[in-house]
């Protein structure tokens, strides 16, 4: 699931710009969500050091002595992959901003149908960019699956369940041929289970058991305990 951030000084076109978005969301489908939304831009400085975002929506001129281009610079020293997107009532701002990698750049007044455009040409954007390695796309219905939220993949019958500390996704895909494309930390450890290695809390090799967050578990088959137990000591 994409994750946006949404900041602009003005309450008012904040509330009825996260309006627009979350309908745009629902008609068109798409695995997106606004985490965080706020009028301060230190709020923005502050949420960033401790959460990733995927998507920002920056107001530049925020009256205060933080502009959205300052925490644009910001994100971009640790950031190059993410999107930006400004929104500004200033259009002699528009060179100045797509020095920072910029997606695009929307001049208010904001019309849902020209930011439903903005928001469409992103999702096809990152299916065709390294940005996108960072997910799993589940279907045709624009699912995003963060491959660090995942914390194992069970095959069931002819269906593939991703199982995050929030929620479980179905879909129908060839466990064999999904493994491959995982990245080293996704380990067979049963026939059915392919689990991440950054997100085990606990593994108890006497009950051939894995433990996660959330307290979920999933197990170790004996055909791939002694490879599994090596590959979990490499990542430690």
């Amino acid at each position: 699931m994409l994750k946006f951030l949404i900041c602009d000084d003005n309450k008012n076109t904040l509330d009825c710009l996260s309006k627009m978005l979350e309908g745009i969301f629902i008609k068109n489908d798409l695995s997106a969500k606004i985490i965080c939304k706020t009028t301060c831009a230190n709020e923005v400085l502050s949420y960033i050091k401790d959460n990733s975002i995927d998507v920002f929506i920056l107001d530049i001129n925020l009256k205060s002595n933080i502009t959205g281009i300052d925490i644009a610079k910001q994100i971009r020293n640790n950031d190059k992959d993410c999107y930006i997107i400004f929104i500004t009532g200033h259009s002699e701002y528009v060179f100045m901003a797509y020095k920072l990698k910029t997606f695009d750049y929307l001049c208010k007044p904001i019309s849902k149908e020209c930011l439903e455009d903005t928001i469409l040409r992103l999702f096809d954007d990152l299916y065709n960019s390294n940005f996108c390695r960072k997910y799993i796309k589940l279907d045709n219905k624009n699912t995003l699956i963060d491959k660090n939220e995942v914390d194992y993949i069970k095959r069931d019958g002819m269906k593939v369940i991703f199982q995050t500390n929030s929620k479980a996704y179905e879909t129908y895909s060839s466990f064999i041929k999904l493994q491959q494309q995982l990245p080293n930390n996704f380990v067979r450890c049963h026939k059915s289970y392919i689990v991440n290695i950054n997100n085990i809390t606990k593994l108890d090799s006497s009950s051939n058991l894995i433990y996660f967050k959330n307290n979920t578990t999933c197990d170790i088959g004996p055909k791939y305990k002694e490879n599994f137990m090596k590959e979990v000591h490499f990542y430690e």
